[in-house]
């Protein structure tokens, strides 16, 4: 009797090839090619806050705006894509309330985004907020498009039976646009995954399938790949990995081609 089998992939930096620019907001420099998660993972304390907003939304109010002032006039939601210790939607709002970030220092990062990528996928804003001080060290904009052989894998999964999942810590907005690239029902999309949450999409689907894989490159991954029957770090972002990544999974790959021939071997 053939094994059910279920892939459940992280978006960014393992479907999506991602550029993104985080801008110090003590010193004002701008970082390029940063890791959203590592930012977050710096400090304990910190989180990466996601806001619900379409970026021509924000591309149309004054520049001089507080970011605050923004999400409460135009009933923008927020939500928490990672942290390094349990965080509440609350606390956050309440670190930017009490901030002077503006507009200003969101559209400079998207505009860098949207400068280097021509062809982007998507672009999206985010602000990471810091309990320790209840400050916001840094705003970032992440842009992404799909690795060249992204869309041809998820076919060729789907066509040994293989039922695809996304687990992600991006927004339902964004994952949407992907999923429906990949033909991918949203129902077996879950937004807004924190490393937690990845773990228990994982646990629960082991309920359900013979074998469960999770192939991600985050640290952001690392409990959903312990608990995956199949751990899988994918490094074709070509960013370096940490370590204790790479030792949470049982494969390392270079290509996202490679889940099939791990499938395969099941």
């Amino acid at each position: 009797m053939q094994k059910s089998i279920a892939v459940v992939f992280d978006s960014a930096g393992t479907l999506l090839h991602m550029y993104r620019v985080a801008k110090d907001m003590a010193s004002g420099e701008l970082i390029t090619g940063v890791e959203s998660t590592d930012l977050v993972a710096q400090r304990k304390g910190r989180a990466l806050i996601v806001l619900h907003t379409e970026p021509a939304v924000i591309l149309g109010v004054d520049r001089n705006m507080r970011v605050i002032d923004f999400i409460d006039g135009h009933d923008i939601d927020i939500d928490i894509s990672c942290a390094s210790v349990p965080f509440s939607v609350e606390e956050a709002y309440g670190i930017i309330k009490d901030s002077d970030i503006r507009i200003a220092d969101i559209l400079q990062v998207v505009d860098v985004v949207r400068e280097h990528c021509p062809k982007i996928f998507y672009v999206a804003a985010g602000i990471i907020v810091d309990s320790n001080d209840h400050s916001v060290p840094y705003v970032l904009s992440t842009g992404g498009r799909m690795f060249h052989d992204t869309k041809e894998t998820v076919d060729r999964l789907k066509e040994h039976g293989v039922t695809v999942f996304i687990a992600s810590g991006d927004s339902r907005r964004n994952l949407k646009q992907l999923a429906e690239c990949i033909d991918i029902p949203m129902e077996r999309v879950y937004d807004i995954a924190t490393t937690r949450e990845k773990a228990r999409i994982i646990l629960d689907l082991k309920e359900m399938y013979d074998k469960v894989l999770m192939v991600g490159d985050g640290l952001n991954d690392i409990l959903a790949l312990r608990a995956a029957d199949i751990g899988i770090v994918t490094l074709q972002q070509g960013d370096e990995r940490p370590e204790k990544l790479e030792r949470s999974a049982d494969f390392v790959i270079r290509d996202i081609r490679e889940v099939l021939d791990i499938v395969d071997s099941l």
